[in-house]
């Protein structure tokens, strides 16, 4: 691996800490929501396991369409080309919005499968107003995806992690005040987790919608974003200008929408099969019963925690491949993405060794139940040994997206995820006979093979 300079790391921690810090806000509220609900019933911890892991599939996919505005933004700044930049926020809204729409579409098609996914009987009536409350978010979501993915291209991340803080904080009361029945509201269980849920989404994406039009924050992105640069217009009159106006319109959101789907989709695929690996694991869950569906829960809870600290480096170190691209540094894109592998095993060893020593209480933050926390204690351990894999496959990952290379990592996802992964899962679960500790012993493969091929990608050009 390439020798690194010591700036790296400090730009990497300075734009990546506060992507970190407002994800970290977002599984922390993640965590409360878990630890709420669980102390509110095992049944609904289990059917909140199931609905949460089967639409992060979807959720992660759509956030890894947005993530191809990342490169053409960074790029557009490290070239000094600031007044492009409003035009590429503009497409990827539409682009966000049509995908977002999409993915509403396949969770209502889920919400209508629920029955004929083999999960427990006494599960799905807490399970079907559960998910179709989430999926009138995911919407909303997209679109706040957008501006957050432009802003980190500008290498402003403080901004969407501030927003993103506020709104968690609102879904934590709103958790507290649904779920449980305070203040006077009435005591709605589980769905009154995805009342909160979908109020903070709304919430977040007001705020920056708010920001983005009201501040002097972002006025110099706001003025390009309402000029039209057609010099046709200034000498056609009429009816001929007003038809040319749509015209140049048009022609401009074809060539951007397409620059933004050649490179939102592919990512959105490999992020969607990293996700599928995780999220149809929870079925194998089902499969073994209520109490291994509620531990595969805590775990995956736990497992976004890390992977939060994770991504918030590694997309730093997208934004920062970009930027060098786009100024046509190329040597110091190796020397930044291997920078964000050091960083990203650092924190995977702080977090590793107490959870290692703590394992056999951990579960008993979320349930009481002695039965589920003894599975946790298990599933702990396949799930420390591939934080490493995890690491590199999100460092080199983004790295290639920073890049703008992002074919290729379809095909490594498929291969890792689908391949190898989710068959291994099922092989060492049920004909190994290794139950729910089979099920997670297949994530270190899937992983690491991952980080491996991504790096080869990286690096071979």
């Amino acid at each position: 691996m390439v020798r690194v300079r010591t700036s790296h790391y400090t730009d990497l921690l300075r734009i990546g800490v506060p992507i970190m810090l407002g994800q970290l806000s977002t599984i922390l509220m993640g965590l409360a929501d878990t630890l709420m609900v669980g102390r509110y019933g095992t049944n609904e911890l289990a059917a909140a396991g199931f609905v949460n892991n089967t639409l992060s599939l979807l959720l992660v996919a759509g956030m890894g369409f947005s993530y191809g505005l990342t490169p053409v933004v960074g790029a557009l700044y490290g070239e000094g080309r600031v007044h492009d930049i409003a035009g590429k926020l503009k497409n990827g809204l539409i682009a966000c919005s049509e995908v977002g729409l999409l993915l509403t579409l396949l969770a209502g098609m889920i919400w209508v499968a629920l029955p004929w996914l083999g999960q427990p009987e006494e599960l799905l009536p807490l399970m079907r107003p559960y998910l179709f409350i989430l999926l009138l978010s995911l919407l909303p979501q997209m679109a706040f995806n957008a501006y957050k993915q432009f802003s980190d291209g500008v290498q402003d991340t403080a901004m969407p992690m501030w927003i993103m803080v506020v709104a968690n904080v609102f879904n934590f009361i709103g958790n507290w005040v649904l779920i449980f029945g305070h203040c006077g509201f009435p005591e709605m269980g589980l769905l009154g987790a995805g009342v909160a849920t979908l109020l903070s989404r709304l919430l977040q994406l007001a705020l920056m919608v708010f920001v983005f039009r009201f501040t002097k924050h972002y006025e110099l992105y706001r003025k390009d974003f309402h000029i039209i640069k057609n010099s046709k217009l200034k000498i056609e009159k009429g009816s001929k200008a007003f038809l040319n106006f749509f015209n140049f319109q048009f022609s401009i959101f074809n060539e951007e929408q397409r620059e933004l789907h050649r490179l939102g989709w592919p990512v959105a695929l490999q992020m969607g099969m990293e996700a599928a690996s995780f999220s149809l694991s929870a079925t194998y869950a089902g499969w073994l019963g209520t109490n291994a569906l509620a531990a595969h829960q805590v775990v995956i809870t736990i497992s976004h925690f890390f992977f939060m600290l994770y991504y918030g480096l590694s997309a730093a170190v997208a934004v920062r491949v970009s930027y060098y691209r786009g100024a046509g540094e190329m040597e110091q894109t190796r020397k930044v993405a291997a920078s964000g592998v050091h960083l990203c095993w650092f924190i995977a060893l702080c977090q590793g060794i107490p959870l290692f020593l703590l394992r056999d209480r951990v579960g008993f933050l979320f349930t009481p139940s002695a039965d589920v926390a003894a599975l946790v204690a298990v599933i702990i351990i396949p799930f420390l040994i591939f934080q490493f894999g995890d690491a590199l496959q999100s460092t080199y990952a983004n790295a290639l997206r920073g890049m703008a290379r992002v074919k290729a990592m379809v095909w490594i996802a498929f291969v890792a995820y689908i391949l190898v992964s989710l068959p291994l899962g099922y092989i060492f679960g049920f004909l190994f006979g290794w139950g729910l500790m089979g099920v997670w012993m297949a994530f270190p493969f899937g992983l690491t093979t991952a980080g491996m091929l991504y790096y080869r990608e990286f690096v071979k050009r």
